[in-house]
């Protein structure tokens, strides 16, 4: 082994110390890519990895520096910017990412991405125009 090897092998020894840790945290956070429009919360994530759910909790800050909560609403804004591009409309896009009511949802787009629902699905739609405008010219 080179050097630089060793002293990755030492490093990720003392950073990822336990690999039935970084198991529970990427298992979670797989789960909940790929099941965030279902109701998730964490009782369920911890039941589905055999852990409990407050080492769960800890683990997954530590590792990715926020909870589970707060990754499952990340990917779901993710999602729903993906759905407003594609021209889904606010209650279809709400309800399809697991949200259980659009004006919860319409608040809480707002506060991560600063512009409603709406507001975001008019711009994109609106670069999307202006953007095969000038392909259009460009040929």
């Amino acid at each position: 082994m080179t050097f630089y090897a060793i002293e990755i092998a030492r490093i990720r020894s003392i950073v990822y110390s336990n690999q039935g840790q970084l198991d529970a945290v990427i298992g979670t956070r797989n789960y909940i890519d790929n099941n965030y429009d279902t109701d998730l919360n964490l009782d369920l994530l911890s039941h589905n990895r055999f852990v409990s759910k407050y080492h769960l909790l800890r683990l997954f800050k530590k590792y990715y520096g926020q909870t589970p909560r707060q990754y499952l609403t990340d990917k779901r804004i993710e999602k729903s910017k993906e759905y407003l591009k594609m021209g889904m409309n606010i209650t279809e896009t709400c309800f399809a990412i697991g949200f259980e009511s659009p004006c919860s949802f319409s608040t809480l787009f707002k506060s991560r991405t600063g512009l409603t629902p709406g507001e975001f699905q008019k711009e994109q739609l609106s670069q999307g125009r202006f953007n095969a405008d000038v392909e259009t010219l460009q040929h």
